[in-house]
């Protein structure tokens, strides 16, 4: 793996949980779907084999719950939402997200 590669993975890991919060603030989902959504994020690529396990988390520690419905193209989905103690650490990660995103933007740009 490349140092770039290392770089973007290390990045992925440390955001990638709240980026599944953040899609399911928006609605209920079901696994594959979250997977499809953070690949169109550039840089955001991930695999069902790190989502599926991520959700399994989540759900353990009371952030998320589940429901199964009826598909139209198979068996039925386990759709994904957020409790209301997934949206608080939500809304905590955003809060804090917007300090540390700025201050680092401000130390990497200087005093341009």
């Amino acid at each position: 793996m490349t140092k770039d590669a290392q770089l973007l993975a290390q990045l992925r890991r440390g955001v990638i949980e709240h980026c599944v919060l953040a899609l399911l603030a928006r609605g209920p989902r079901y696994g594959f779907d979250l997977v499809r959504a953070l690949a169109a994020a550039e840089g955001l690529g991930t695999t069902e084999g790190t989502i599926y396990p991520l959700l399994s988390r989540l759900r353990k520690e009371g952030l998320l719950e589940t429901t199964w419905q009826p598909s139209d193209q198979g068996p039925p989905r386990r759709y994904y939402e957020l409790t209301d103690q997934g949206r608080t650490a939500l809304e905590v990660f955003h809060r804090h997200w917007r300090d540390f995103s700025a201050a680092v933007d401000e130390v990497l740009e200087g005093d341009k």
